[in-house]
């Protein structure tokens, strides 16, 4: 038997001990040709065939000329005990639209290549929240999908017209695609929208359109997302451009009369404006139980709210962040969608030490009314400006760590400077520099409000991870050159 074209077999690269897959001999390194005859296409699959309590594998193993079988018994559901290498086996789905807003074709020169893959595939959207135009679907994933009950999924629907939409991610096959979404709906899928809201494109009437249109085809969608284009300085874009504050304002306004007119019909607000709307119009946050419960937080949508929340106590609302705009990438699969990021036993450093919080010219906005409510002289905030991407980039998560350096390097030294972990990805910056490469020993703390309140009050266990303090100040930068770039997150 041979793995068949086009796939890669699961490699192990750990495996728990005592685990069936320990008991039975298997060791990193080794590469999972067949479970009980089938060659898995992904970690969807490989999990489906690892639940058997009864396991025949073909194995493959370094050093050794040909594969070998390894039975194993174990029960039903109980884990195998073996972390497999990605998450997917075959080819990830690229993604062949051409948006203007797309961050990741605007990334700037030498960065790591893992980060230029642009995916537009549905298991990595039921897998990591990934967002997929559905361009690339068919009818077999659709099967699959109905079939296994791929649940939830994410689709980027950005126009409800189809000429609009097909001249928005400048492909014709975005014109005719949300078919399946209409047929993902159909089968009970659970779905949730995003629309990239870029100026002259899909705002003003056009937004509205493509929101009446999401309730006269789409009404049984979960939620949708309006979130803001961001505009830095590695595009070539030309038309696009940031949201003034009055189109911000507008896109407020929209909102609140779509969440009056979707409490009307279908008795839910299903539709959100990200929390980078309300910063740009200058206006104060929705209240809390607008957000229905953060359905599409991590999305930026409510996380100040939930983060406020949790800041004050409420263990509820402290749902975190997934760690780096690329965790797919470099997490998959066993970081999962929602998983614990660092150690929550590992003890607090500094003693009495001033506190000074790193945080992006956004982030600052949303903690300065906090930290200043807590009444301590002893605790600031560092915001740093993103000069790595440049332009209206001001989100937490995108801060690098060249620019991390810079205000680092103005800071004192013998400070706590508590970092979120929401800008790494398996301990890295987006520029590849890690934690330890800083000037200045940091503390990484969960993002959610009561990690960062107790790591700021010394109470109960707090998500933290050290670095030496002793990295390098000679950083390279890429030139500067006039761009815009589109980032929902």
């Amino acid at each position: 038997m041979s793995v068949p074209r086009g796939t890669t077999a699961p490699t192990v690269v750990a495996v728990t001990e005592l685990s069936p897959a320990d008991l039975s001999g298997l060791r990193p390194g080794d590469e999972l040709l067949f479970l009980n005859g089938r060659s898995p296409r992904d970690v969807i699959e490989y999990s489906l065939l690892v639940d058997e309590p009864e396991l025949d594998l073909v194995v493959r193993r370094r050093g050794m000329a040909d594969p070998f079988s390894v039975a194993i018994s174990k029960q039903p559901g109980e884990p195998l005990g073996a972390e497999v290498s990605s998450a997917v086996f075959d080819r990830v789905r690229t993604c062949d639209n051409h948006c203007e807003f797309c961050f990741i074709q605007q990334l700037p020169k030498g960065m790591r290549r893992s980060l230029s893959l642009k995916d537009d595939d549905y298991r990595l959207s039921f897998l990591y929240g990934n967002f997929t135009t559905l361009t690339r679907f068919t009818e077999m994933d659709l099967e699959r999908v109905l079939t296994e009950r791929l649940s939830p999924l994410f689709v980027s629907i950005h126009a409800t017209d189809p000429d609009v939409r097909s001249r928005l991610l400048r492909n014709q096959r975005g014109a005719t695609s949300l078919r399946w979404l209409s047929a993902l709906l159909d089968g009970g899928i659970e779905v949730h929208g995003q629309i990239v809201v870029c100026p002259d494109r899909n705002n003003g009437e056009i937004l509205h359109d493509t929101l009446a249109g999401v309730l006269d085809r789409y009404p049984t969608m979960a939620t949708v997302a309006c979130v803001p284009l961001g505009v830095s300085r590695f595009s070539n874009e030309a038309g696009m451009r940031p949201h003034t504050r009055e189109e911000a304002a507008e896109v407020c306004d929209a909102i609140d009369l779509w969440q009056e007119t979707f409490l009307t019909a279908l008795g839910r607000r299903m539709v959100y404006a990200a929390d980078e709307y309300y910063l740009m119009a200058d206006r104060p946050f929705p209240a809390t139980s607008t957000y229905d419960g953060f359905p599409q937080h991590e999305n930026g949508l409510g996380m100040a709210r939930a983060f406020e929340a949790a800041f004050g106590g409420d263990e509820r609302a402290a749902l975190g962040v997934r760690p780096g705009f690329f965790a797919w990438v470099d997490g998959a699969p066993a970081s999962g969608y929602r998983a614990q990021r660092a150690d929550p036993t590992t003890p607090r450093s500094g003693g009495d030490a001033p506190i000074a919080i790193l945080t992006g010219e956004y982030g600052a906005r949303v903690l300065a009314p906090l930290v200043e409510s807590l009444g301590r002289s002893d605790i600031r905030l560092v915001p740093v400006p993103n000069d790595y991407f440049g332009g209206n980039i001001g989100v937490s998560g995108l801060m690098t760590g060249i620019d991390l350096t810079r205000a680092l390097e103005a800071e004192p030294e013998g400070h706590r400077y508590l970092l979120p972990d929401s800008c790494l990805s398996e301990g890295r910056f987006l520029d590849d520099l890690t934690v330890t490469d800083l000037p200045r020993p940091v503390e990484i703390v969960a993002t959610d409000g009561l990690s960062l309140r107790r790591a700021l009050d010394g109470t109960g266990p707090v998500s933290t991870q050290f670095s030496s303090g002793s990295g390098s100040t000679e950083l390279s930068r890429p030139e500067r050159v006039p761009v815009t770039i589109g980032v929902s997150r």
